[in-house]
């Protein structure tokens, strides 16, 4: 299901990024990051909640604050890493 929304919302933003910049690198760059946040948003929201509870941990209340940090970290680095890798194209 990550992948199915970050596509949609990376082809939704690509398209605003294109008419607002009139740049096609860095429309690129915004969907590849958005794929890839939305992707890991969907893996570590169904996985950190089933490690919580296995090591005894409410999840209901330790989820939040990790799968926030998980979240903006890989979309953060992913859209610093996609920049650096497609700067030729900026």
């Amino acid at each position: 299901m990550g992948v199915v929304n970050g596509i949609v919302i990376a082809l939704t933003t690509a398209i605003g990024v294109y008419f607002w910049s009139s740049s096609m690198g860095l429309s690129l760059v915004i969907a590849i990051a958005m794929v890839i946040s939305m992707v890991m948003a969907g893996m570590s929201g169904a996985i950190v909640p089933i490690v919580l509870t296995k090591l005894g941990l409410d999840p209901a209340q330790s989820s939040s604050i990790i799968l926030t940090t998980i979240t903006d970290i890989a979309g953060f680095m992913s859209f610093l890493g996609i920049a650096t890798i497609l700067s030729s194209l900026l």
